[in-house]
């Protein structure tokens, strides 16, 4: 009898205890969330993504680059200074410059997309970086 009645009171503190973690970890969840940014599409003059970052984070623009996955360098890049930062989720379209010297991007290649918030001196705020095929 006691075995049991110390199982049962060990398995309650253990569900306690994983209810108040999963709570916290839920209540946590928004905050971790706050500064995102995915690429959605890309093509060889523009690349769209979808953003979130909070008003304090200090976000002045979103820079995207876009080349070969195995080159040296970017084949276009581009930047967009208009960010709204309100903790919402936003869509926004990067308009890409070729970049002197790299062969230009054309549809179908297969491609490397980076996209990043970044703050005035140009820091990292979110980053991200994504394979895919140029439509």
């Amino acid at each position: 009898m006691v075995t049991s009645r110390l199982s049962r009171r060990t398995a309650g503190a253990a569900a306690a205890f994983t209810a108040l973690i999963a709570t916290g970890l839920l209540a946590a969840a928004p905050a971790l969330a706050e500064n995102t940014i995915t690429v959605d599409s890309a093509g060889p003059s523009v690349v769209g993504i979808t953003y979130t970052c909070e008003s304090g984070a200090g976000v002045a623009s979103i820079d995207a680059m876009v080349g070969d996955p195995n080159a040296e360098g970017p084949a276009a890049t581009g930047s967009q200074k208009s960010v709204t930062c309100d903790g919402s989720q936003h869509t926004a379209t990067i308009a890409l410059t070729p970049v002197s010297g790299q062969t230009p991007l054309a549809s179908g290649a297969p491609v490397q997309v980076r996209v990043a918030l970044v703050d005035a001196s140009e820091t990292v705020v979110s980053g991200t970086a994504k394979l895919l095929t140029l439509s």
